[in-house]
């Protein structure tokens, strides 16, 4: 992958990078607590419950997206970002512009999904 697109590709994970820091400083800075005396019945208190764990769960989630921004970050600085971790081959841009974190070809995703599926 020559200079032009691995300056961009960092571009773009460096942007993702810094959303994703900045959605969980306003989580954070937000009102993470429930106040059971502002919510008149229990329907209001389950719902603001189920509201506040998927909040976290949706965290977690940003939480992992950050380390493999990061990890990808790293394999752009040690010259493997967009090469598959399979087989060696180069990852497409069109595949890196959709999903800029992936170590996989589309190829080796698909057979790494299908022998998943063998196990379910």
């Amino acid at each position: 992958m020559n200079k032009k697109n691995l300056e961009r590709f960092k571009t773009i994970l460096l942007t993702q990078r810094e959303e994703l820091i900045e959605t969980a400083r306003s989580t954070l800075a937000s009102d993470l607590g429930i106040n059971v005396d502002d919510l008149p019945d229990e329907m209001d208190l389950a719902s603001a419950e189920y509201d506040h764990a998927m909040n976290f769960r949706l965290r977690g989630r940003e939480k992992t997206l950050i380390r493999k921004i990061d990890l990808a970050i790293e394999r752009i600085k040690d010259g493997e970002y967009g090469v598959c971790d399979e087989c060696g081959d180069d990852i497409s841009a069109r595949r890196l512009e959709a999903r800029p974190v992936t170590t996989l070809c589309i190829r080796c995703k698909e057979e790494q999904e299908r022998r998943e599926k063998e196990y379910i």
